[in-house]
């Protein structure tokens, strides 16, 4: 794999208002959101932005209502334009694109699934899922077959006639991956994609996701507000508050290290049990006999079952059958209890 990250953000800032740009240094100085907007009729969207997202991964932006998730990955695709900034795809600046680069981007790099689905309802499910090769001009033979070929991938092989109304909500977001697969792009944004389904229904699409990209190693940047969404789909997790990152990393070190009292806020409810997996929790191999073996990738829930909740139990980690560690029962228990910070 690539060491250069699929997509960079270097010191992204967006300020709404009509004169941004000269509010940037405000805003580098350390003026907040609500001194920025009560002096000067400015609304801070995001501040400083630095992620950079791998090839083949998925990278969660989340944050609550506000916090600026939606429009940081509106920035990817230029549909809002920075005060300040770089976004660079494959290491080329989006920002230096002109329009005809930038709708190669849009058709042909990354494609997109929203939180309303966005079907169009004069056009079957075929139709849909076929657009983007419609808009790039493939053939109907083409456009048919790929159509046709991802719709079954996401479950809906049958229901290739029937309208986006006679769909249920979860059959029309698979619609709406399938028509981002058909578009055949690295890159897929996703924008609070499953927000508005309910909670069996997301779960499954939860699954659907992570089925695909196990398969098809696509770059994925998923945006919710939900944290065991993002703590299921997240390779790379990035929190954000008040248009700023307040931590950024691998979503079982945030959880086990918040660096913020707002972070440790946001996972303190969170069952850790179900969410952290062996291998963030195990140490070097050092005992000779074992109770029994684990898998890395497994979650503590299983093996509490699996010890039946003796704590004097010690098992080995393996992970693709080679040894890579050990977990004893112990420190199980203690990575189950949030790290709380000092004070009052």
């Amino acid at each position: 794999m690539s060491t250069q990250p699929k997509v960079s953000i270097r010191g992204l800032f967006k300020i709404f208002g009509p004169d941004d740009r000269a509010m940037v240094p405000h805003v580098h100085g350390g003026m907040d959101k609500a001194t920025l907007l009560d002096r000067h009729g400015h609304v801070l969207g995001l501040r400083d932005i630095n992620v950079d997202m791998q090839p083949g991964e998925i990278t969660v932006i989340m944050g609550l209502s506000g916090s600026g998730k939606s429009t940081l990955i509106r920035h990817l695709n230029r549909l809002i334009e920075p005060s300040a900034g770089e976004i660079l795809v494959d290491g080329t600046d989006v920002m230096a694109l002109g329009d005809a680069d930038l709708r190669r981007l849009r058709q042909k790099q990354m494609s997109m699934v929203f939180q309303k689905f966005a079907l169009l309802p004069h056009k079957t499910v075929l139709e849909n899922a076929a657009l983007p090769l419609s808009v790039q001009g493939a053939d109907t033979a083409t456009q048919d077959r790929e159509a046709r070929k991802w719709l079954a991938r996401v479950g809906l092989d049958g229901f290739e006639d029937r309208y986006p109304a006679q769909l249920s909500g979860g059959m029309q977001q698979r619609v709406g991956i399938a028509r981002a697969l058909t578009a055949n792009t690295d890159i897929m944004l996703m924008d609070e994609a499953f927000s508005a389904l309910d909670p069996l229904i997301r779960t499954d699409m939860q699954n659907l996701l992570l089925e695909l990209q196990k398969e098809l190693q696509k770059t994925i940047i998923f945006i919710t507000h939900d944290l065991d969404e993002a703590l299921k789909l997240a390779d790379h997790l990035v929190i954000l508050k008040d248009g700023a990152v307040v931590q950024q990393g691998e979503p079982q070190g945030i959880l086990l290290a918040p660096c913020d009292p707002y972070i440790e806020d946001f996972v303190s409810d969170i069952n850790r049990a179900r969410v952290l997996r062996v291998r963030s929790v195990m140490g070097p191999v050092t005992d000779d006999t074992f109770d029994g073996e684990v898998e890395a990738a497994s979650n503590l829930e299983d093996l509490i079952a699996l010890s039946d909740g003796d704590t004097n139990h010690c098992y080995r980690v393996l992970d693709d059958g080679a040894v890579v560690g050990q977990l004893n029962m112990k420190d199980l228990v203690k990575a189950l209890v949030p790290r709380i910070s000092g004070g009052s």
